[in-house]
């Protein structure tokens, strides 16, 4: 079925479930209790989730299948949102022809830095992509500052003339939409303590990075992707047996460049902004940190690394003193005020602390990243399975009785 093994259709079919259901799993506390505050079923995070998805997919395409590490793919990131805010400044504010765009031109874009970063590998690669994320940064806050209004970012204004647009009276700069159907539109639907959330804007960007992950699992499956592991395993070799890499690698860097050109698109679906800020070296080094926290060279688990560092970073950074005190409040004062002095120093400003520490442990116990830590749980558990089955009396042979018994 759509081209998949029974393996890989199963992935699919529960990254589908889990995307459909995510504002019921996302929110597994009640509106008013203690715990509420680490709830994360709300539009904004939600759409964080996918669209952060799409580009640790991406990047996966580069790192997890040639081994090849950028440093500086955030550029594709700002190039595809800058390109979505023009074309919803120039033509609509329909977000299709953005996301076209911005795909296209990040594709244009990677092409021609990957045509050079890629005359070198190893830690010279990612210096080149890092030097030219940085020059991008610096064209884009400083030097093209027509073009990408500089620090204070590009935006819509009422000024902007939107050919394709009706002219609009209302003296208010229409909302992004999908043929008319607004990204920020929903409906909240109470069931007793719960409040779910459920956001066209999300289930759009959802829709896009399911098609963005069914991809990629033809793309791991195909002879492209073969290829792509034999130039991560010997380049030379490869190179011996008559076969050119860098066609490959230029071409993995540039399906690369494009879903981050995506991720981008679909940021200024959601908030038409575009900051130069989407293109400094941190935001490179983020998708690096899901990668390999989710499982570089995996299928989901990119999905899984983005996930987990957008919650830290948008739940355990809002946490402050009282958040604390209500979570601890079964203690004793004594312990109580340990436990929030202790605690205080992982949350709020201090999440980094929290992600560094998540990122040491599993680089240091599970190499593979949240995939190897599942694959392990799962042997254990057959393992379980199998050790009650052999204890189990009912499960071992009778003995054949010998004739004349």
């Amino acid at each position: 079925m759509l081209g998949l093994t029974k393996k890989d259709l199963t992935l699919f079919l529960i990254v589908v479930a889990l995307v459909a259901f995510a504002p019921f799993l996302l929110n597994p506390f009640p509106e008013g209790s203690g715990l509420s505050r680490f709830n994360a079923g709300y539009p904004d995070l939600m759409q964080r989730f996918v669209i952060f998805g799409i580009f640790a997919i991406g990047f996966n395409i580069l790192f997890g299948l040639t081994g090849y590490l950028s440093f500086g793919h955030a550029a594709f990131l700002g190039i595809g949102s800058y390109a979505g805010v023009w074309m919803m400044k120039l033509l609509t504010v329909n977000v299709v022809p953005a996301i076209i765009a911005s795909v296209l031109v990040a594709g244009l874009f990677s092409l021609v830095i990957g045509f050079i970063c890629l005359r070198r590998s190893g830690i010279y690669f990612s210096i080149l992509t890092l030097a030219f994320a940085q020059m991008s940064f610096a064209l884009a806050y400083s030097v093209l500052t027509p073009i990408t209004a500089g620090e204070t970012g590009l935006q819509l204004s009422l000024s902007d003339p939107r050919i394709l647009e009706i002219a609009n009276d209302g003296g208010s700069i229409p909302a992004a939409n999908v043929f008319g159907l607004r990204m920020r539109d929903g409906f909240d639907w109470s069931l007793g303590g719960w409040v779910f959330t459920f956001n066209f804007g999300y289930y759009f960007c959802a829709l896009l990075m399911l098609i963005a992950f069914y991809i990629s699992i033809r793309i791991f499956r195909s002879p492209f992707g073969m290829m792509l592991r034999a130039v991560k395993s010997n380049q030379q070799r490869m190179s011996y047996t008559g076969l050119n890499p860098k066609p490959y690698t230029l071409a993995a860097f540039v399906i690369s460049g494009m879903y981050a050109g995506l991720a981008g698109g679909l940021m200024v679906a959601v908030d038409p902004l575009a900051g130069a800020d989407r293109m400094f070296w941190t935001a490179s080094g983020e998708v690096v940190l899901m990668t390999i926290l989710g499982g570089a060279g995996t299928l989901i688990g990119p999905v899984l690394g983005a996930g987990m560092i957008k919650y830290f970073e948008n739940i355990f950074s809002r946490l402050n003193e009282g958040d604390l005190n209500a979570l601890f409040g079964f203690l004793p004062d004594p312990l109580q005020n340990a436990a929030v002095a202790l605690a205080q120093m992982f949350v709020g400003d201090g999440w980094l602390l929290t992600l560094g520490l998540m990122f040491m442990l599993v680089v240091i116990f599970l190499p593979g990243g949240l995939v190897e830590g599942g694959q392990r749980l799962a042997r254990l558990r057959r393992r379980g399975r199998r050790t009650r089955g052999a204890d189990d009396p009912e499960h071992h042979p009778r003995p054949t009785p010998h004739v004349g018994e």
